[in-house]
């Protein structure tokens, strides 16, 4: 069953590197979990991603994100929905909505612990 739902959460993941409103640090971090008690493989192949494993690590050592991540996370979620409140949606409750929903996540980036590049080494 954890390898089932590390292969689901993995794929959200994957799609979250490519579809701006669907997270990709969380499921990836949910999927790392799963697959550390059900599958050696599986867990080195996520750690060893070139997409995936860097968040999974940062976060399995430090328990933080790195700069880059969260200001690339933060910048691409600015650009997406503001986009999408300016261009291509009318209704102003949708308009609020996504609002809201841009300003949740960006309060949970800017609230989860930050590494330096300085401290990271690299």
């Amino acid at each position: 069953m954890l390898l089932g739902v590390g292969h689901v959460f993995t794929a959200i993941a994957i799609a979250g590197v490519f579809l701006p409103l669907v997270p990709t640090t969380a499921p990836a971090l949910v999927a790392a979990a799963c697959y550390a008690r059900a599958s050696t493989r599986f867990y080195n192949w996520l750690l060893n991603n070139r997409a995936l494993g860097p968040v999974v690590v940062e976060w399995r050592e430090h328990r933080s994100i790195s700069v880059r991540h969260k200001v690339v996370a933060i910048a691409l979620l600015i650009l997406t929905i503001g986009s999408s409140i300016v261009f291509f949606t009318k209704a102003l409750p949708l308009r609020i909505a996504l609002a809201l929903i841009g300003v949740g996540v960006v309060t949970l980036l800017l609230w989860i612990p930050t590494r330096r590049l300085e401290q990271t080494g690299r």
